[in-house]
């Protein structure tokens, strides 16, 4: 992983081509493609298509600009100042003025992928045709992300409405030569150096170009697709982790069966528990207690419920999906160009849509994680363990194992909950009333971020935890695909022995799980890979 964090990483099919092209046009964009820019570096252009569709919205903009129509961000003011009314001759001066006072971030700086996906979705709302950005400005755009230029953007300062405000701004700024940025060896520099080097001249803003560059829901929506995606991918992992802890635990597969969940049919739980059986098959531990003689009547939740509760997020990701999807065909801008040639205000910007379902995200990964905790803990425990030593350790009583593992899950487990607390039930009225009711989306997203690189780590513990367990069953051998699982995380880490610093393994397992390689190890011995 290259020393990046969780949060700000390569994608778990191990990168993305960056000599790929992503063309913005006025159809939807996918969220895959909007991750192969921000996470793998996809170049961009514009379409044919698009570009007509800037040149018509231009052209009513223009039409506009030097008339004494009351037109929101062209003619007057922004926020409760609506009402006040801009002469002709400060009108290309009220823009930069916007972008400028706009830019009131703080706080850290916002993941470089992160910026590219709200700068690729601001640059897909310009080729809309329902803003009236002029094209020489959206090229810039491209310009930037094809050269890897990314502003610098700061945590705090968006309520989510009137859309991402601030970073949005900072971005803006970038395109006007102002503020800093990255270049593409990620050494942080005054944007008017980073534009020089790359033969970039910076852009004197026209008539609505500056609202139009800041009024938008990309931030919230960016991290929306970049979480879609990575919570994809760490659920199918814990189904895995799930796996070898039934496993270890001398759990049934029996509850896992298709006619089973047929009588309650979720299609994530259904897929999960096919997961599930599908990688415990040909399991001599399973096997090993079988018979009649088995006293275990019904194994606890935290095994015989892993579908039913990774279901209930499969679904949740379901559903953020297609609120992403809409958004990803939408055009977030207010005032808005219409296809009719009037300039209208809206309400589109407000971030309540997008705010929820990242709330919603942050909910289930907080749960996911914690019934992996629980599974992780009765691993531990010999009076639950069936016969495994004190939190396996080599030599207990003198060695804690992996005692503390356990503590770090349960300190994550702890935060999550607590990140999954909604933002988006929030809201602080802002510019003297006038934008009275706020989302909150973006800092939904932050949270969910950082939920989603908690998950990551409960899920990574787990792995460790369940494969020591495992090698302390043999003779016994686990199925086939457990045990791709285990060889795949023996590659970096050592098994059962004294105790040792175990910081170092469970970041390597963390790589593991953060980059795909423990689906890929148990799917590579499957017929197909997993739901």
């Amino acid at each position: 992983m290259s020393g990046l964090p969780v949060q700000d990483r390569a994608p778990s099919s191990g990168g993305g081509d960056p000599a790929a092209v992503v063309t913005v046009g006025v159809g939807p964009l996918g969220i895959a493609e909007v991750v192969a820019v921000a996470r793998d570096g996809a170049r961009v252009e514009l379409g044919e298509e698009a570009r007509a569709a800037i040149a018509a919205a231009r052209t009513v903009v223009e039409r506009h600009a030097d008339s004494d129509r009351a037109i929101y961000g062209v003619s007057t003011g922004f926020g409760a100042l609506a009402s006040t009314r801009i002469d002709t001759d400060s009108r290309v001066d009220l823009q930069h003025s916007l972008v400028r006072s706009h830019a009131a971030g703080s706080g850290a700086e916002v993941e470089r992928e992160v910026v590219r996906a709200l700068m690729l979705l601001r640059l897909h709302t310009i080729t809309s045709g329902h803003t009236g950005v002029r094209l020489s400005t959206a090229l810039t755009y491209a310009a930037l992300l094809n050269g890897g230029i990314t502003p610098v953007v700061f945590e705090h300062g968006s309520l989510g409405c009137s859309g991402d405000l601030s970073p949005l701004a900072h971005c803006a700024l970038a395109v006007i030569g102002e503020g800093e940025v990255r270049d593409g060896a990620g050494e942080r520099m005054p944007t008017a150096r980073a534009l020089a080097a790359a033969g970039l001249e910076p852009v004197r803003l026209a008539a609505k170009e500056g609202l139009a560059l800041i009024n938008g829901t990309d931030g919230m929506l960016g991290m929306l697709a970049l979480a879609i995606t990575d919570l994809s991918g760490l659920l199918t992992t814990a189904d895995v982790t799930a796996a070898m802890s039934v496993e270890a635990l001398l759990g049934t597969d029996r509850v896992f069966a298709p006619e089973l969940q047929a009588v309650r049919p979720h299609p994530g739980q259904k897929a999960s528990a096919a997961n599930l059986a599908r990688m415990l098959r040909d399991s001599s531990i399973v096997a090993s207690h079988r018979g009649d003689d088995c006293t275990v009547v019904q194994d606890a939740y935290s095994l015989r419920c892993a579908p039913q509760v990774a279901g209930a997020a499969r679904a949740t990701v379901r559903h953020a999906t297609e609120v992403a999807e809409i958004e990803l065909s939408s055009a977030v801008d207010n005032p808005v160009v219409l296809d009719d040639g009037r300039i209208e205000s809206n309400g589109n910007f407000h971030g309540a849509p997008v705010g929820y379902v990242l709330d919603f995200l942050a909910i289930a990964a907080a749960d996911v994680a914690s019934i992996s905790e629980r599974r992780t803990d009765r691993l531990l425990d010999p009076k639950r363990s069936h016969g495994l030593p004190p939190f396996l350790g080599a030599q207990p009583g003198v060695d804690s194992g992996m005692m503390i593992a356990q503590y770090t899950q349960a300190a994550i487990v702890s935060d999550l909950k607590r990140l999954a607390v909604p933002a988006s039930v929030d809201s602080i009225p802002s510019s003297a009333m006038q934008e009275d009711h706020v989302s909150m989306g973006w800092s939904a997203g932050r949270k969910l971020r950082r939920a989603i690189d908690g998950l990551a780590r409960v899920l990574a513990i787990e792995a460790l935890v369940a494969a020591r367990a495992l090698e302390f069953r043999a003779p016994l051998q686990p199925a086939p695909a457990t045990k791709a699982a285990l060889d795949r995380l023996r590659r970096d880490i050592p098994g059962i022995g004294r105790d040792r610093w175990l910081s170092p393994e469970i970041d390597a397992a963390v790589t593991v799980v953060t980059g795909g390689e423990l689906v890929a190890a148990v799917e590579a011995v499957l017929d197909s890979p997993l739901n």
